[in-house]
């Protein structure tokens, strides 16, 4: 997904109404006004960078006038001590943004980074790695735009995106079958029905009922072998729950057509990224 219109310039907005308060008293009273300075970006780590154009929003919007030499861009891969941008411009503004700008960069780097790494473990088994709706609320498109730039495949937005049936729907609805049923006639104006499956009878019913595809949620390798038999390539099946960087490749090579997670986004550490002054 590209990040929505107008998307960038709140969470700008948010980030510096956040951290500036009143102003950079700091700043203001160590800097003398009219003073330039040129930093450089780098990274601290092996990353898979995201977030590098909202970094240089966040210093344009204090700097209008501001020299940004991007060098590394969102998706490529960078090395300990690489440089991935030049900045030359006003002292005072560019060290009241540094903070908000890092923290941008550092967050999306540190989900695309373990993007990529679940992506990579599943190379050649034909399985697709999903995101989810588990993201830091406020965030959910920066965190979405940055599992991207690690290879994943966007999932549902918003949950106006699609009908999902889980565990809780199907318990108020009463069966798996009749939740399908209700979803299929009801008016929402879309027309594939997705139902979350925790046995392999809830798989089975979950077809006969005219499912248009199956989250199989916390099944083990051997059963979700078996729910992969049992759907024949007649729907997407996708495993979910308790996905690991170390189980995950076991989980595609039982033929699964996708394997989401909410650990890319949840659980992600910052990335390691500095900003320096080059003398």
């Amino acid at each position: 997904m590209n990040l929505p219109p107008g998307e960038i310039e709140r969470v700008i907005d948010a980030a510096l109404a956040e951290d500036l308060g009143s102003g950079d008293v700091t700043t203001r009273a160590t800097i003398p006004a009219g003073t330039r300075v040129r930093l450089v970006m780098t990274t601290r780590e092996a990353i898979v960078l995201a977030g590098i154009d909202i970094a240089a929003a966040v210093f344009r919007r204090l700097a209008p006038e501001v020299k940004i030499e991007i060098l590394v861009r969102d998706g490529a891969r960078a090395g300990p001590g690489a440089p991935l941008a030049r900045i030359e411009g006003p002292a005072n503004a560019l060290l009241t943004a540094e903070r908000t700008a890092l923290n941008i960069v550092q967050f999306m780097s540190g989900i695309a980074t373990a993007t990529r790494a679940y992506v990579e473990r599943i190379a050649g088994t034909g399985a697709v790695l999903l995101d989810t709706r588990k993201t830091l609320p406020g965030l959910r498109a920066l965190s979405k735009y940055a599992t991207r730039m690690g290879g994943a495949t966007n999932h549902r937005l918003r949950l106006d995106d699609g009908i999902l049936i889980k565990d809780n729907h199907v318990a108020i609805a009463g069966s798996v079958t009749e939740a399908i049923r209700r979803a299929k006639s009801a008016n929402t104006g879309l027309s594939d029905v997705r139902v979350e499956c925790d046995t392999l009878e809830q798989v089975q019913e979950a077809l006969a009922a005219g499912a248009d595809s199956i989250l199989a949620d916390n099944m083990p390798p051997a059963m979700l072998s078996k729910a992969v038999r049992l759907a024949a390539g007649r729907v997407p099946l996708e495993a979910s729950g308790g996905v690991t960087l170390e189980n995950i490749r076991a989980i595609a090579e039982t033929g699964v057509d996708f394997i989401s997670t909410g650990k890319i986004t949840q659980a992600a550490p910052a990335a390691d990224i500095g900003l320096d002054i080059v003398e």
